[in-house]
């Protein structure tokens, strides 16, 4: 039964994307001011206004803004870690060359003294005199080496110094403007969350909602629809359709589906789907539930049976779970009985 039950509906949903051929021209109705009412609304939600659209597009450039900088920060960082490791490397290096010149500054003042007492002895010994002149010219020489390094060690660390002061300085600037950028993000964001009507406009939009569907209803032609993406629906939600699909297919997740279909068609899917009367049996006395003909929305194209991937929605299919999470955005419910039927009012 569940299985001929799915044949059924598949069938129900492939003939409601059929375009409907010989359809008579008939000039277009006289659009209800509720649902010129309800565009609005929907289209306000889903746009925002002037100052909301403009304070998007500030909120965009900062955050770019804010991301360069960040980088910025990144790289100014390493860039004062390595000097401030070189200057720890440069304080090091110059600390060990004044050692290694004091300690050969003492060597040729001992070695100097060792030869003046040379030179006292008498006798005098010319061996011990040619021994500690040569002592006397190695620790002069060494002194001379060493005093080199030093000189260059030090002029290493004031580089090194120099260096990190720099690099210390810009960490300094491109963080204070990365801070800057980030305080003034922050407080556009509370201003934006000030100026987002959009849950109270969506609300507003629910609110008329059921009056839409009777006005609609009263006044109705073939010709107040148009086709999105291949589905045909009411001119009136055709924006806030088609920007719940795009923002779909942005996430990842493609929605196609059904959406206008005559009376005639109405009555064909109630034989199909073998309701026990056409015209009075509820619909969940059909094999699939089948909207008593002109009752349906979808006869003024109000209603989506919504598909994935060539697949009937089904409660656990991605399609259902996406909807589930954001069609009120976008002023459509879901009919609980029905996890692929998708309306203005949820009927």
């Amino acid at each position: 039964m569940y299985a001929r039950a799915r044949r059924c509906f598949a069938v129900a949903a492939l003939a409601v994307t059929v375009t409907v051929a010989g359809t008579p021209t008939i000039a277009s109705a006289a659009v209800p001011s509720s649902a010129r009412k309800w565009t609005a609304l929907m289209r306000q939600s889903l746009t925002g206004s002037p100052e909301y659209i403009a304070l998007r597009k500030t909120l965009a450039t900062q955050r770019a803004t804010l991301v360069n900088q960040a980088a910025g920060v990144t790289t100014a960082r390493l860039a004062h870690d390595g000097a401030q490791t070189g200057l720890t490397a440069a304080v090091t290096a110059d600390g060990t060359s004044r050692t290694r010149l004091a300690i050969s500054v003492e060597a040729l003042t001992s070695a100097k003294n060792t030869r003046t007492v040379v030179l006292q002895q008498r006798p005098r010994k010319e061996a011990a005199v040619t021994r500690a002149q040569a002592a006397v010219t190695a620790a002069a020489k060494t002194v001379t080496a060493d005093r080199a390094v030093a000189r260059q060690s030090a002029a290493l660390l004031r580089t090194a110094l120099g260096t990190a002061l720099a690099t210390t300085g810009d960490l300094d600037t491109v963080t204070t403007a990365w801070q800057t950028t980030s305080d003034r993000l922050r407080v556009n964001q509370q201003k934006l969350v000030a100026l987002d009507t959009s849950a109270a406009t969506r609300a507003q939009a629910a609110a008329i909602s059921g009056t839409v569907v009777n006005e609609i209803r009263t006044g109705f032609a073939v010709t107040d629809t148009t086709t999105v993406y291949g589905i045909t629906v009411h001119k009136s939600v055709a924006f806030a359709f088609k920007r719940m699909l795009d923002d779909a297919k942005s996430d990842g997740v493609t929605l196609s589906g059904g959406g206008f279909r005559t009376r005639q068609r109405q009555i064909e899917l109630r034989k199909i789907n073998g309701c026990p009367d056409i015209y009075t049996a509820p619909p969940s006395s059909c094999r699939v539930p089948t909207a008593i003909p002109g009752r349906s929305l979808h006869e003024i194209g109000l209603a989506v049976d919504m598909t994935s991937g060539g697949s009937t929605l089904t409660s656990g299919s991605a399609g259902f779970k996406w909807l589930s999470a954001h069609a009120d955005e976008y002023g459509y419910e879901n009919l609980p009985s029905e996890p692929w039927h998708w309306s203005i009012t949820g009927s």
